[in-house]
């Protein structure tokens, strides 16, 4: 899977994925307003009108991306209805050659680490049958446990062909209070960084480890120290937009072969129509305003690149 996100990224030249992670507050209110008509304000209500707006988006913006990224927990506060909109919506992208990275950020031990594996990126055996469930192309996972929580999904996705996005160093502002702490007199995400490549150096592509790791646009610095300890391991960069990650801090992320990284915009790109400089498009046309951020962000990106 490693090898079609490269070669999506070649064929649109913009290494953005863009993060689905619909608030309710993002989606318009004449979405809204259709949704809880036919449903009521009810759950089943909510999880329509997330579905309708994250197709507008998609639809909008497939032709100039190679990947998006729905946030799973902005899907399981409404429950099993809204389980159902993140299946919709994974089940569509693909649809559109689209690759998917499933923000799940799961990690436990045995089989309890297993059975997330199966269920997001391999198989589940029922009876004499086999099924996929959620399907994602990739996952993130929280290496916190250690080996035990990883090896699952490293085993799933030696046999599905499918990927990893290890958290190393998160976007917040607070994710020094563990990750960054010495051990050793190296700090912890430099440690975390080094078992990532590797896993990454027994799993991989073409020219890329299909064991990717998660590292933070707001920590420009960290990046170049952990591109140069993972030069095989493709980086998914998320703060940007929003969190105040720009074009300039990410020059670092990649390799000089222009590759090697991916950029998150979650609310920058689905809630752009909210934003001043894509006002004039209103809440009617959300999806051409998320479009013409995807544009801006690619041309960002680009030019830091040089």
């Amino acid at each position: 899977m490693i090898n079609k996100l490269i070669a999506k990224i070649q064929k649109t030249q913009a290494p953005i994925v863009v993060g689905l992670d619909p608030m309710l507050d993002y989606i318009p209110a004449h979405v809204k307003e259709k949704a809880f008509a036919e449903f009521g304000e009810t759950l089943e209500g909510a999880a329509e009108a997330i579905w309708q707006f994250n197709k507008e988006i998609v639809d909008k913006t497939y032709d100039l991306i190679p990947a998006v990224k729905p946030q799973i927990a902005m899907y399981e506060q409404f429950g099993v209805e809204g389980l159902k909109a993140y299946q919709r919506t994974v089940d569509y992208c693909h649809s559109k050659d689209l690759v998917v990275i499933g923000d799940i950020k799961r990690g436990d031990i045995g089989s309890t680490s297993a059975a997330y594996a199966s269920g997001h990126l391999g198989k589940v055996q029922v009876g004499s049958k086999c099924y996929t469930a959620f399907n994602e192309d990739f996952a993130t996972v929280n290496p916190y446990l250690g080996s035990d929580g990883v090896k699952p999904f490293l085993e799933v996705c030696r046999e599905e062909g499918k990927g990893l996005f290890i958290l190393v160093k998160t976007s917040n502002p607070s994710s020094g209070e563990f990750q960054d702490r010495l051990i050793d007199g190296r700090p912890l995400y430099e440690l975390v960084g080094e078992k990532v490549a590797q896993w990454g150096r027994e799993h991989m592509g073409d020219s890329y480890s299909y064991i990717g790791a998660v590292v933070g646009a707001t920590y420009p610095e960290m990046g170049k120290i952990l591109r140069k300890i993972m030069p095989k391991t493709f980086i998914l960069v998320p703060g940007y937009g929003a969190q105040g990650g720009k074009g300039k801090d990410l020059a670092h992320f990649f390799n000089e072969d222009g590759y090697g990284a991916i950029v998150n915009s979650s609310r920058g790109i689905i809630a752009a129509y909210k934003q001043e400089a894509y006002a004039a498009f209103g809440a009617e046309q959300f999806g051409d305003a998320s479009r013409a951020a995807v544009e801006d962000m690619a041309k960002d990106i680009r030019e830091a690149l040089g």
